[in-house]
């Protein structure tokens, strides 16, 4: 069938470029990721849509098609998602140790994102340096949350057809809709509170625009390098959507002005010294961060929100 007629709608430039609609972004997504194009349609589609930029029905099309080839979990697991794409760079990657807080409160939590890195340190490196648990298949992931403990899930296996689309930026040398679509990805199964993080502010307003589309649970939020944790340093604004509707009571502002006092933080980010920091916060040894302390309330409290829901739900369609 191929996918040249989209190519010629979305690859006309910044400006002269049009959007598909969503059934349309799903079936091109469709023969991306089955790889029943040619890899020049491959690389066109990853470059057209790089200059382009998503949609909100482009991207909730997206998102949909590479949702209905993940990871299948039980129905009864509502867990907070922790979408780890970036790594650290400059800042300790404080990612796991959002996700032990979590657990700590029993919330189960499902870290997914790529092993490896060349110029960053990822999660999957602190996960195994702390030997938290890295699940090949759902029963690890069930294994784990049953022991309380937050888990690692690698992408190869929450959605494998989504990987040689990633793996485009290695040939290309720039992100692909792809990399958005891994940070909204959700595995399949019942609901699920997904933290949505941003670089840039002008993704604010794009992600609150697909998350009311799409009727999602999450907490919408600036990441730290592009991790889904607060800066240890100054809270962001923290924005929570139950069912796609803003519900600012559950949220928290973001903390302005000069900072009093800056957290005792690791000289280097390197695995191996932000895994003693964060055991040593995690034992009680170190405090936690006052922005960490803060974003594991809210999740705690949009955790329960989002359960009442989906019950309430559930009942009226029983």
């Amino acid at each position: 069938m191929g996918i040249a007629h989209y190519l010629k709608e979305i690859g006309r430039g910044k400006e002269g470029a049009r959007s598909l609609t969503e059934a349309q972004a799903r079936d091109l997504m469709n023969q991306v990721l089955d790889r029943t194009v040619s890899e020049a349609e491959r690389g066109a589609f990853a470059i057209a849509m790089r200059i382009k930029g998503e949609s909100t029905e482009e991207l909730a099309g997206f998102t949909a098609c590479a949702a209905e080839r993940s990871l299948v979990l039980e129905a009864d697991a509502m867990p907070v998602l922790l979408p780890s794409y970036n790594g650290a760079r400059k800042l300790p990657n404080l990612t796991p140790l959002l996700a032990l807080l979590l657990a700590q409160e029993g919330v189960p939590v499902l870290v997914h994102g790529p092993l490896h890195d060349p110029a960053r340190v990822t999660t999957y490196e602190l996960f195994e340096s702390l030997g938290l648990p890295i699940a090949r298949d759902a029963a690890g992931v069930h294994d784990a949350w049953a022991r309380h403990e937050p888990v690692f899930v690698p992408t190869a296996v929450l959605c494998p057809a989504l990987v040689p689309l990633l793996e485009l930026r290695w040939v290309l040398g720039l992100r692909n809709p792809a990399h958005t679509v891994a940070k909204l990805l959700t595995p399949r199964g019942r609901a699920c509170l997904r933290v949505v993080n941003y670089t840039h502010p002008e993704y604010a307003a794009a992600h609150t625009r697909f998350l009311q589309h799409t009727g999602a649970h999450a907490l919408l939020m600036r990441g730290t390098e592009g991790e889904p944790v607060a800066d240890a340093r100054r809270l962001p604004k923290l924005d929570i959507f139950i069912a796609g509707t803003p519900r600012p009571e559950l949220g928290r502002s973001a903390v302005e002005g000069v900072l009093a006092e800056l957290p005792l933080l690791p000289r280097s980010s390197d695995a191996a010294t932000t895994a003693v920091y964060i055991q040593a916060v995690v034992s009680g040894e170190k405090p936690v961060p006052g922005p960490l302390v803060e974003q594991v309330e809210v999740l705690v409290r949009a955790h329960a929100a989002m359960r009442q829901h989906e019950e309430r739900t559930h009942e009226r369609s029983a």
